[in-house]
């Protein structure tokens, strides 16, 4: 799916990761936790091509990320669904715009999708907010529409920045219930965050492997997670 061998990315004159190697499986779920600022979101951007890496080499699907073009990572991308950190939405679009808008700049006709788009808010329970507007939403309500809109083309791989960053912790348990039932599907799943109460209770319910960012690099987290 997606590997890296030996990265590194270098910002401002600084090396923010260093000598990175890893490879993230077709099924597999991982957690990167790290403390803010240790390049959580660099390195999912460097996942899905939003980044070139300084040294190296990344990999999207067997294809050598330089090698494509703009193109070439567009259509990559489609197979990559990103949760962003900051939950940006079109503000004058109701919620189930703002979650069809891959499909339509995709070009798929709106009537064939309509089904799916209503299965999937209502996988996320939103179909009582789909024709309200993003202002109008909680942070729980924002944080699953936007998961949503990361899977409506069904990706191969769910990357998720601190996607329960600013929810409570029964909003968190949802949306990591969301996150497990796509890995069970067969997507391959990858959350950023800093909360180990996800982590422990991620782990009870499904195979994880922790990664910690740490001097630079990624490493594997103990066991006591």
């Amino acid at each position: 799916m997606i590997e890296l061998e030996n990265v590194a990315y270098s910002y401002g004159g600084g090396e923010l990761l260093s000598d990175i190697s890893l490879e993230l499986s077709s099924g597999s779920f991982h957690f990167l936790t790290g403390p803010s600022g240790a390049g959580k979101t660099t390195f999912l951007k460097l996942c899905y091509g939003a980044l070139m890496p300084t040294a190296g080499q990344v990999r999207l699907f067997g294809g050598d990320v330089r090698d494509l073009g703009r193109d070439d990572i567009a259509l990559m991308r489609r197979r990559i669904g990103v949760v962003h950190q900051d939950c940006q939405f079109l503000d004058h679009l109701p919620v189930a715009d703002n979650v069809a808008l891959p499909l339509m700049v995709s070009g798929y006709e709106g009537g064939e999708q309509a089904e799916n788009l209503r299965e999937l808010m209502s996988w996320v329970g939103l179909n009582a907010r789909a024709g309200a507007l993003p202002p109008e939403l909680s942070g729980g309500e924002r944080q699953r529409a936007a998961l949503a809109r990361a899977v409506i083309m069904s990706p191969d791989v769910v990357l998720a920045d601190e996607p329960t960053g600013n929810i409570d912790w029964e909003m968190s348990q949802r949306l990591l219930q969301l996150l497990i039932e796509l890995n069970r599907m067969g997507k391959t799943i990858m959350i950023a965050t800093h909360d180990l109460n996800l982590i422990r209770a991620a782990k009870s319910q499904v195979q994880a492997r922790v990664l910690r960012i740490s001097q630079r690099q990624v490493q594997l987290a103990g066991a006591d997670l």
